[in-house]
């Protein structure tokens, strides 16, 4: 599987950063969005979108008041949330995330959430970011909930299923991606 670099800060691949994703990650002032917040310690456990797709169709055939949902997808993009979104998803962006992980982590215990899975563009910076800083205030707090991240993001999940189990599929947004 070809890893680029999007973010440089876990050192997850080597290559190019796609000129957009530097763009985003860097502030004004030329430091990264993540500077104002702590390193996460834990390391984000990746799902195959192949899984989420499989939960995603499980829970289409059999949710129910008596059968819960017990997982939520995250979506960390911010300006570049085009396109649409893996259905079902909420987006919390990952530059305003990191202080409202405590909401997160406390509704999701409320409802029964046990999983969590973040993605963002690719799963190489924010949603891994996202996913990582989860998993540590979950681990602080002793609990068991799972902070989990996307492989490939939202462009591994339209090159698997093109507009499949989409909200607001965007097949000229795709398109333009595609001709980058």
């Amino acid at each position: 599987m070809a890893v680029s670099n999007h973010t440089h800060h876990h050192g997850h691949g080597h290559g190019h950063a796609h000129e957009h994703c530097l763009k985003m990650a860097r502030r004004v002032d030329g430091t990264p969005w993540w500077s104002d917040f702590p390193e996460p310690i834990s390391v984000s456990v990746p799902v195959e979108p192949a899984h989420v797709h499989r939960i995603l169709q499980e829970q289409a055939h059999t949710a129910s008041a008596d059968k819960p949902r017990d997982f939520l997808l995250v979506d960390a993009r911010r300006t570049d949330c085009t396109g649409g979104t893996v259905r079902g998803a909420m987006n919390l962006p990952a530059h305003s995330f990191y202080p409202t992980r405590k909401i997160l982590y406390d509704l999701c215990k409320q409802a029964g959430i046990k999983t969590v899975i973040f993605y963002c563009g690719s799963s190489l910076g924010r949603g891994p970011r996202c996913a990582a800083w989860l998993q540590d205030y979950v681990h602080e707090d002793g609990g068991n909930l799972e902070s989990r991240v996307m492989v490939g993001g939202i462009r591994g999940w339209v090159r698997a299923y093109g507009g499949g189990m989409m909200d607001g599929y965007d097949e000229q947004a795709w398109q333009v991606e595609e001709a980058r």
